[in-house]
């Protein structure tokens, strides 16, 4: 009767150890309410499933609004809470646990940045140097590494999926083919949120047919050129490309404004803004009272949760603070829409 007992627990090991490799542990939900999804055997109780994840078993029930006292039901689906204790990101766990990888499948026009922010703020470094990508890599379908579980080596069957230090993470799963290469570059080598903008930008032009007269692709020396006439063009598009499409509401805003680069407006007066509490594809018109000028930009998401938007009321693309004569790095501003 031992040996049978051993050899049933030997093979729910090899087959949760099985499942994990196949598929991965997919983190639901965004922080602070960070959970895994698990479904409910007819050999699981309370107590084997906070063996298994690390967690305590009335913190498990209290979580899915129930008591332990209450039996399980085969099939039943499971929320496994995320804490301090059984997750981690930061590198830090006992010595009796291993990292179990964790996944988020990336999701169309999903980009690094939004996953960071989803799931702890986890900087995108981290995020890149766990699954050896860089941030232009992670296309819809790409599984990325996110955190890890921690579990105790000698209780939980998902220990056998496990690494005892990061940096010997698996490389995460594409599951699709990357896709094409941006039509859009930023000027230099952007911080998260002018990437994010940039790639916003793009999400938008998509929508707007435009007949190109040149190819998209920027090699290093037209970089050059293009920079070089930047420093010397005066930009004047009467206020921009979507004048026309301007139809204030009534709102304003008085406020500090700063700037991020773009290639776009430069030749056709295309401009493009951050701006908080602003649905995106909203006209506004920005008025900079020191020369009087106008322009008229595309709000394409909000400003990043960083240490650069800190006491900003919008931000606009380069080359609409070119035309309002803005030399500054940040400058006050009035914004209607």
């Amino acid at each position: 009767m031992i040996k049978l007992r051993h050899l049933v627990f030997y093979l729910f090991i090899f087959l949760a150890r099985a499942s994990v490799a196949q598929s991965g542990l997919v983190i639901q939900g965004i922080s602070p309410d960070l959970h895994l999804l698990h479904t409910i055997g007819t050999k699981d109780t309370w107590y084997s499933l906070g063996r298994l994840y690390n967690i305590n078993p009335k913190e498990l029930a209290t979580y899915n609004r129930t008591t332990i006292d209450k039996p399980l039901s085969a099939s039943q689906p499971m929320k496994v809470p995320l804490t301090s204790v059984n997750f981690s990101q930061n590198g830090s766990k006992d010595a009796d646990e291993v990292f179990v990888p964790l996944y988020h499948t990336v999701q169309p026009k999903e980009w690094m940045y939004r996953i960071s922010v989803n799931h702890n703020k986890v900087p995108i470094e981290t995020l890149e140097k766990w699954n050896n990508i860089s941030r232009d890599n992670a296309t819809a379908g790409t599984r990325l590494i996110v955190g890890y579980l921690k579990v105790k080596q000698s209780q939980s069957a998902l220990a056998g999926g496990g690494v005892n230090n990061v940096s010997s993470s698996p490389v995460p799963v594409v599951t699709k083919e990357p896709a094409a290469p941006k039509k859009e570059e930023i000027a230099k080598k952007p911080e998260p949120v002018k990437q994010e903008a940039a790639r916003n930008e793009e999400t938008i032009k998509k929508e707007e047919p435009v007949r190109k007269t040149e190819s998209p692709v920027v090699t290093e020396s037209k970089k050059e050129d293009m920079a070089e006439s930047r420093n010397n063009a005066a930009v004047n598009f009467k206020g921009g490309y979507f004048k026309t499409q301007y139809d204030a509401s009534g709102k304003s805003a008085t406020g500090v404004s700063g700037i991020f680069k773009s290639t776009s407006g430069w030749n056709d007066g295309k401009y493009y803004a951050l701006m908080n509490n602003v649905p995106v594809g909203t006209i506004v018109r920005v008025n900079f009272p020191s020369t009087n000028k106008n322009i008229y930009a595309k709000v394409l998401g909000t400003l990043p949760d960083m240490k650069e938007s800190t006491g900003l009321t919008i931000r606009i693309s380069d080359a609409a603070a070119t035309e309002l004569g803005a030399g500054n790095a940040k400058f006050t501003v009035d914004v209607k829409y």
